[in-house]
C-alpha cells in the first residue's frame, strides 16, 4: 500500500526538462512506497513555457488527495503555493529559492557548473567570454552569477556589453544573440549560454553564416540534453542531473512530513561541466557502441510511435464528429490504460476549487464509477491512482482542457512519463488541445442546430401565440388534401374563426392587453383540439382550426360547439375580467378535388356570414 500521493506541478507533464525531473520524483517516490501525481498547468497546446509566461493557475486540483506539493519553474504564481501551505500541506519549489515565502527549495547548484564552463574556456586561452541567457528565470539568473563568478576566479573583468539576453530558452533565442554576435564583427572569442537549445541555435546560425565553431567562437550550453551530444559539433554543456534533483525532492519531502511545523530548507544539487568539440575539444566524433546505437535506435523508434500517436488522435478527436468526445474512447488510441474527465459545473475563475462533472471514464475494470459532481480538490477519482500502482512505471497526469473559446474542465489520465519529447509535445499536453477543440467543435455544431430550428420555427409559427402561421397552415391544408385524395371517403374540415368584441378590449385596455387576449385564446384552442388537428393564426383576431378526419357532414359540430363555449367563457387580462364571443365559418372537403386555398375562402366566406347574423342580433 502506497504511504502517500505528492502532487507536481509543472507548465508541462513530459519533455527533456520538466518531464525529466518528474520521471526523478516518481522513480525516488515509488521506490520509497509512495506515488506522485503531475498536473500541468499551461494551456493545452501551448508551444513554449517561456513565452507563455506564469500562467495564472488556481484550481486546487487533487489538493485533498495530496500529501504535499511540488513547484516546478514558472509552473504557478506565488499565491497557489502559500494556498497550500495554509493548509498545512509541505511545499517544494525546484529551480527556485522559495524559502522567503516559507517553502523549502531544490536547486541546481547552477553556479558551480558554469564556473568550471568558464575555467575550461580560459584554459582554452580565451579572455573575452560572452554570456547568453533568459534572465527572467531565477536559475538562469544564478548561472549568470556563476559566469560572473568564473571571469572573476580567473583575474577577468566582466563586462556588460558581452552580456546578451534572450527572449526564450529555445533555439530561436539562440540565434538572435547569434545574428547579434555577427553585426557586433565578433566581440568575443567564446560565449557560455543559458541552455543548450540556446547554444544550438547560436552554432546552428553561425555556421550558416560562415563562423566555425570552436574556430572563430567557442561555445559552451547547460543542461547536457541529447541534442547536445549528437549536435555539430557536439555542444560543450553543463550537466544537471535531474534524476538526482527528483531523488532530493522526494527525500526533502519525507524530511518535512516527518516535522509537524518545519522551516523552510534549502538544498543545492551540484552540477558538472562536460567538454566537447564546441569547445575546441576532441575530434568532434560520437562514441559508438552498441549499447548506445540499440539505445538510439529505441529513441527513434519511440518517437516514430509518439509521432503515430499524435497522428491518431488529429483523427480520432477532429476527424470523427460522430463520437461523442467525452466518452474518452479514443484514449484508446494511446499509450494510456486509464483517463477521466471532469467538465466545470458552473465555471468560476475567482474560485479555487468549483465543482466538476465527471461525464466521461476509460479503462480499469468495474461499472458506474462516474462521480457525478465533485470539487476540484477530489479530481481525479481514486480508482485512477489504483489502476496506476497496479503497473510499476505509470503515473497520474492532469491537463486543462481549455481552449480559445471556453474553459472545459480538466482531463486525467494514467500513462507512462515521457521525458524524452521536447517539453510541451507529450500527449497529455496534446490530447488535452485536441480535445478541447473537438468539444468547441460539437457545441458549435449543437449551437448552429439550434439557431437554425430556432429560426425554422420562427418562419413557420406565429410570433405571439406560438402557434403555425400561415405557411404551415398551407402546408398542413395540402396534406390533408392530398390524403383526401388517396382515400375517397376520408374528409377534413376547415373551421375559420374570428374573435366578435376584440377590438373593444384592445381600445378600452391597450394593445398589450390585446396580446395577452390572442396568447390566451391560442391556449384553449390548442386544449380543445386532437394532436391531428391543427390551429394556426392568420394575423389579428383571426385563427383557423383543421380538422382532419370528420366523420360525416356534421362531424365538426361538436368541436365547433366547444370552442364557442370555451371562448365565451371570461378572460382575466390586464388585471380585468372581460368577455368576447367568435364568429365560426365552416367549409368541408367533398371528395371532388377542390383545392385548399379554395376551401380556405369559402370558410372566410362563411366565417362573415355568421359575424353578420351575430351583428343583426
Amino acid at each position: 500500500m502506497h504511504r502517500h500521493t505528492f502532487g507536481v506541478v509543472s507548465p508541462f507533464v513530459g519533455g527533456d526538462y520538466y518531464g525529466a525531473i518528474i520521471s526523478g520524483i516518481a522513480a525516488a517516490a515509488a521506490a520509497g512506497g509512495d506515488r506522485i501525481m503531475a498536473v500541468q498547468t499551461l494551456d493545452p497546446g501551448s508551444h513554449s513555457a517561456d513565452r507563455a509566461g506564469v500562467p495564472d493557475f488556481r484550481y486546487a486540483v487533487a489538493r485533498r488527495h495530496l500529501a504535499g506539493l511540488v513547484v516546478l519553474p514558472g509552473a504557478v504564481p506565488p499565491g497557489y503555493a502559500r494556498r497550500a501551505r495554509q493548509a498545512g500541506m509541505p511545499v517544494i519549489y525546484v529551480g527556485e529559492d522559495a524559502t522567503g515565502h516559507d517553502c523549502s527549495s531544490v536547486l541546481v547548484d547552477n553556479r558551480s557548473g558554469v564556473r568550471e564552463a568558464v575555467a575550461h574556456l580560459v584554459e582554452h586561452g580565451h579572455r573575452r567570454i560572452a554570456f547568453a541567457g533568459n534572465l527572467a528565470h531565477f536559475d538562469l539568473r544564478e548561472r549568470y552569477e556563476g559566469y560572473l563568478e568564473g571571469l572573476r576566479a580567473a583575474g577577468l573583468t566582466p563586462q556588460t556589453s558581452l552580456l546578451y539576453e534572450t527572449d526564450d530558452n529555445h533555439e530561436s533565442g539562440g540565434a538572435a544573440v547569434a545574428d547579434a554576435l555577427i553585426r557586433a564583427r565578433m566581440p568575443a572569442t567564446a560565449i557560455v549560454l543559458g541552455t543548450d537549445r540556446n547554444a544550438i541555435g547560436l552554432a546552428g546560425r553561425l555556421a550558416a553564416a560562415g563562423y566555425a565553431v570552436p574556430g572563430d567562437m567557442a561555445v559552451a550550453g547547460f543542461d547536457d540534453i541529447a541534442d547536445a551530444t549528437f549536435a555539430r559539433p557536439g555542444i560543450s554543456t553543463v550537466r544537471q542531473p535531474l534524476d538526482d534533483v527528483g531523488a532530493a525532492v522526494y527525500e526533502l519531502m519525507l524530511e518535512l512530513q516527518r516535522d509537524a511545523d518545519p522551516a523552510p530548507v534549502l538544498r543545492h544539487v551540484p552540477t558538472t561541466f562536460v567538454a566537447r568539440a564546441s569547445c575546441g575539444c576532441g575530434d568532434g566524433s560520437l562514441p559508438v557502441s552498441e549499447e548506445a546505437t540499440r539505445a538510439l535506435f529505441g529513441q527513434v523508434q519511440y518517437l516514430q510511435e509518439t509521432l503515430n500517436i499524435q497522428h491518431q488522435l488529429g483523427i480520432e478527436l477532429l476527424g470523427a464528429h460522430d463520437r461523442d468526445p467525452r466518452t474518452l474512447a479514443w484514449l484508446g488510441s494511446t499509450p494510456a490504460i486509464g483517463g477521466s474527465l471532469g467538465l466545470w459545473t458552473e465555471p468560476d475563475p475567482d474560485r479555487d476549487d468549483p465543482p466538476l462533472d465527471v461525464v466521461g471514464e476509460y479503462g480499469g475494470t468495474g461499472a458506474g464509477r462516474l462521480a457525478g459532481s465533485t470539487p476540484a480538490s477530489e479530481f481525479p477519482p481514486p480508482w485512477l491512482f489504483e489502476l496506476a500502482d497496479a503497473e510499476p512505471g505509470n503515473a497520474v497526469f492532469v491537463v486543462p482542457v481549455r481552449g480559445g473559446a471556453r474553459d472545459w474542465g480538466f482531463l486525467a489520465a494514467v500513462g507512462r512519463i515521457q521525458a524524452t519529447t521536447p517539453p510541451g509535445r507529450e500527449m497529455m499536453n496534446q490530447s488535452g488541445a485536441l480535445l478541447a477543440a473537438a468539444l468547441e467543435h460539437r457545441a458549435m455544431v449543437a449551437a448552429l442546430r439550434e439557431k437554425e430550428e430556432s429560426l425554422r420555427n420562427a418562419a413557420l409559427h406565429d410570433h405571439l401565440t406560438g402557434l403555425p402561421n400561415r405557411v404551415l397552415l398551407e402546408d398542413r391544408l395540402n396534406q390533408a388534401h392530398l390524403r383526401a385524395t388517396r382515400q375517397p371517403d376520408r374528409r377534413f374540415a376547415v373551421l375559420l374563426l374570428d374573435l366578435d368584441g376584440f377590438k373593444a378590449v384592445n381600445d378600452s385596455y391597450g394593445h398589450a392587453a390585446g396580446d395577452e387576449l390572442l396568447v390566451e385564446v391560442a391556449v384553449r384552442l390548442t386544449r380543445l383540439l386532437r394532436r391531428s388537428d391543427t390551429v394556426a393564426r392568420l394575423g389579428g383576431d383571426e385563427f383557423v382550426v383543421l380538422l382532419d378526419g370528420v366523420a360525416g357532414p356534421h362531424g365538426h359540430q361538436p368541436v365547433c360547439d366547444g370552442i364557442t363555449a370555451s371562448i365565451a367563457e371570461p378572460f382575466a387580462v390586464a388585471g380585468h375580467k372581460v368577455h368576447v364571443g367568435v364568429s365560426i365559418g365552416v367549409a368541408l372537403s367533398r371528395g371532388d378535388g377542390t383545392p385548399p386555398d379554395h376551401l380556405l375562402r369559402e370558410a372566410d366566406a362563411a366565417m362573415y356570414e355568421a359575424k353578420s347574423l351575430t351583428r343583426r342580433r
